[in-house]
């Protein structure tokens, strides 16, 4: 996801001939390049996502061999923190459609001065974020029921992590304003240094090696920690000097109208977030009262498939810049026809990578962990996963498109349905009715065809080409 800053005016009156001319004529310069447009943003996305997807598939590879406890305790921190930086998520949905919407628009200035606002905000609800995650992390990690010396790993590898949380902080705002601005390479070169970087750290602190200590499960969130901070300077360094795309700026980004635009498009998108990852807890949780074994897989078996579904993102990425800049461009045919092509690439792409992960199953996860009841479970989770990757890019292509037009309500209303209505409920019930761990599995099977119905649905309405005009007020320059 991206920002732009700027002042996002609504878009032009039917009766102002000059500015319709100025649309038009921008929307004529977009044209040529829709075609390619969708690979041109998706590919550098896609091969960003692949990197990270390596990293986590690596990353889980050498906590592994510490054993289930570990693993367990490493998914148990990832998640806790991803429900703290829903916040993030919140600012960064707003900047995305702003800064798109600017771009398309030709408003530089106004797509730089949203990019420095979301860089502010990003970095203050870091720093508040990082306070519980290092004084209660215990608290934090007992909400599973896990052993205790697994819940005192998750609580360690929280607590290391959290003072560097203003590192992720920097690469959720720039990264999201340079991909609304159309600038995908960046972020990739950006995320290439830093994965490089994390992967020979965390073999480093978790084994000791390279004269480093063998820090364990502890190690592997310093090693990201620090990975993730040298990657922030350096794009940090970059936008200062005025070697990105969008540039510092000007200094005027604090105008109340500004800041309210951007956290009234992207609160229901950290809504969504807090759902979705309040939604995954719950899961993870009923997961958890089944033992440490499927808990550990459930962790695995994420890992492998995110090469699939991150690939998928790249596509929702995509759809998100695309389908802002044309509205911007005051071309809402060409906003339309640039969420369908995402669909069709993330759908192809997502197909292709799940079935061959499938087909792999038992290979890659007995390379993961040397534990036949873990790799059993694994396999199982990654067969029900995998049959839905057509159904997450759905999800994600809608999706994206339905943010980057900034309407960032109906996907919260989507999430809500399919991820507490159906996976948790259903899992639940399954739960309560003494099922085995491979039928809760299977509930998010119900998650995802929920929400691939309500989100195609919602952009085939059309409706979402009007909301950002409808609450927006225009924001002085």
């Amino acid at each position: 996801m991206s920002e732009a800053p700027g002042s996002a005016a609504p878009p032009p009156a039917e009766s102002d001939p000059p500015a319709r001319a100025a649309s038009a004529a921008a929307a004529v310069a977009l044209a040529p390049i829709v075609p390619l447009g969708i690979w041109q943003l998706a590919w550098p996305a896609i091969l960003t996502n692949l990197l990270t997807s390596l990293v986590g598939f690596v990353d889980t590879k050498i906590v592994g061999s510490l054993g289930a406890p570990a693993v367990a305790a490493v998914t148990t921190g990832s998640r806790i923190y991803f429900v703290l930086q829903a916040l993030l998520i919140a600012v960064t949905a707003g900047t995305t459609a702003l800064v798109a919407r600017a771009w398309g628009g030709g408003d530089r200035a106004e797509a730089e001065r949203v990019t420095k606002a979301s860089l502010g905000l990003c970095t203050a609800i870091a720093l508040v974020v990082s306070v519980p995650a290092f004084a209660l992390p215990h608290a934090l990690a007992g909400v599973f029921r896990l052993e205790p010396g697994t819940i005192d790993l998750a609580a360690e590898f929280i607590r290391w992590l959290a003072p560097f949380q203003i590192a992720f902080a920097v690469h959720f705002a720039l990264g999201s304003a340079l991909r609304a601005a159309g600038d995908t390479r960046t972020p990739l070169a950006i995320g290439a240094f830093t994965n490089v970087l994390n992967i020979g750290l965390v073999y480093g602190l978790v084994y000791g090696r390279f004269g480093l200590p063998a820090l364990g499960v502890k190690g592997a969130a310093i090693a990201s920690g620090i990975a993730f901070t040298a990657g922030a300077l350096a794009l940090v360094l970059l936008w200062w000097r005025g070697l990105l795309v969008l540039q510092v700026g000007p200094p005027d980004v604090w105008e109340r109208p500004r800041v309210r635009r951007i956290l009234d498009i992207g609160y229901p998108a950290g809504l969504e977030q807090l759902v979705w990852q309040v939604g995954f807890l719950a899961f993870l949780w009923i997961v958890s009262l089944y033992g440490t074994a499927p808990y550990a897989a459930y962790g695995i078996g994420v890992a492998i498939l995110a090469f699939s579904f991150l690939v998928g993102w790249g596509f929702s990425i995509a759809a998100s810049t695309l389908v802002g800049q044309h509205l911007g461009a005051g071309d809402p045919e060409g906003a339309v026809r640039s969420g369908w092509r995402a669909l069709r690439g993330a759908l192809a792409a997502q197909a292709a990578f799940g079935l061959a992960i499938v087909l792999a199953a038992e290979p890659l996860a007995r390379f993961m962990i040397d534990d036949p009841e873990v790799v059993r479970l694994t396999v199982v989770f990654i067969y029900i996963l995998g049959s839905v990757q057509p159904l997450m890019a759905i999800e994600y292509a809608m999706g994206g498109a339905l943010r980057g037009a900034g309407d960032t309500r109906f996907p919260l209303f989507a999430v809500a349905c399919g991820l507490l209505g159906a996976r948790v409920t259903l899992a639940a019930l399954f739960a309560w009715r003494g099922l085995s761990v491979e039928w809760i599995f299977a509930a998010l099977i119900g998650d995802y065809v929920v929400k691939a119905i309500l989100l195609t649905y919602r952009y085939r309405t059309g409706r979402w080409k009007t909301v950002l005009a409808a609450r927006t007020v225009q924001t002085p320059s």
